[in-house]
């Protein structure tokens, strides 16, 4: 499927807008990690790296889609 060039342009805003969020969350998961927390706050951390790993698949999801299908 051939995506049209405002199509394309959504596609790499939302790319952008998740790989922005993606790296907020890799800096507070980050700075969580680097301080001793209650369980409480450990949960919170899983939850916010289950959240990259959801953006990050999502990105990848989008970058397939710029990327043309090759068959051989």
């Amino acid at each position: 499927m051939m995506l049209s060039e405002e199509e394309a342009n959504t596609i790499r805003a939302d790319i952008n807008e998740l790989k922005v969020e993606h790296r907020d969350l890799n800096l507070i998961v980050e700075h969580l990690a680097a301080t001793p927390l209650p369980d409480q706050d450990q949960l919170l951390v899983h939850r916010l790296k289950k959240r990259k790993l959801l953006l990050k698949d999502k990105i990848y999801q989008l970058e397939r889609m710029l990327t043309p299908n090759e068959t051989a």
